[in-house]
């Protein structure tokens, strides 16, 4: 009788034993699997600004291994060649449009900035040509802007005109003023927002802690859009960039800005800058 107690007994903990055992081992084959779900699931889009105007780093930029979002200036001496050969490389191509900052030198603009003082029409021949000057493009963002994102009068001939074009709008969260949001809720279309600057210091130092923060940025978000230029940080932004896509890729997928859009959007948690 004893030993047939103690063969139970045996039995009972055997089974429990196996049965944790079991369990954790199942969990620990779905974990490699959960992973690669939650990286599928999670996206980068790389924006670009500053292309259109022979800037250093452009060339890297269009040859990094991931398909980018590239933003043109219009009315620039390779506003069409930098569309092109974007548009080649199989990258989105977006109007990067010139607009009024609170602070910043007019000379940043470049030609056909939208400002604050114009009449309604001019704004609205100004982003009509911009958008005909830079070809296959199928969105637009702000280049610098902090003023005039924060105008509604200006931003609802803005995104109307893109409405009407059918392209989006990507607002890069130079003010925390803006009135993007509340104007493309208005008109009913869907806009994107900027969530981390690249390379607001030109350092190689500040842009790897800006991929730091990408990283910190999608433990808790499913996507994250993030801007860098060409220009005087581009060999630097481009070179951290480069060496930066195989770790990101452990935590996300690379698309660009119109595979966003039937994805819901981040909280906004953009910052002020209005850097060229």
């Amino acid at each position: 009788m004893v030993r047939l107690c103690k063969a139970y007994v045996w039995l009972i903990c055997s089974m429990l034993i196996w049965g944790v055992v079991g369990s954790s081992v199942a969990a620990a084959s779905n974990e490699p699997e959960q992973s690669q779900q939650d990286q599928q699931a999670r996206q980068i889009a790389i924006v670009i600004d500053d292309f259109g105007n022979r800037m250093k780093g452009t060339e890297q930029m269009l040859q990094l291994p991931i398909k980018i979002t590239v933003a043109v200036m219009p009315f620039l001496s390779t506003t069409k060649q930098d569309a092109e050969a974007a548009h080649q490389f199989g990258h989105d191509v977006i109007v990067h449009l010139p607009m009024e900052p609170i602070r910043g030198k007019a000379s940043w603009l470049g030609p056909g900035a939208i400002t604050t003082d114009l009449s309604d029409a001019e704004i609205r021949n100004r982003v009509e040509a911009a958008i005909a000057d830079v070809p296959y493009a199928i969105g637009m963002n702000n280049h610098m802007g902090s003023r005039a994102t924060s105008d509604l009068r200006v931003m609802r001939i803005v995104l109307q005109v893109c409405k009407e074009k059918g392209l989006f709008f990507l607002d890069s969260r130079t003010s925390y003023h803006t009135v993007v949001p509340k104007v493309s809720r208005e008109l009913g279309m869907m806009t994107l927002h900027n969530d981390v600057f690249l390379d607001d210091v030109y350092t190689q130092t500040h842009v790897r802690k800006q991929i730091s923060e990408v990283s910190k940025f999608l433990k808790t978000h499913d996507r994250c859009v993030v801007i860098g230029h060409v220009g005087s940080p581009g060999m630097v932004t481009s070179a951290v960039l480069k060496s930066a896509i195989p770790g990101l890729q452990n935590q996300a997928s690379f698309v660009t800005l119109s595979q966003l859009l039937t994805a819901p959007p981040t909280p906004i948690m953009g910052r002020s800058n209005d850097k060229p």
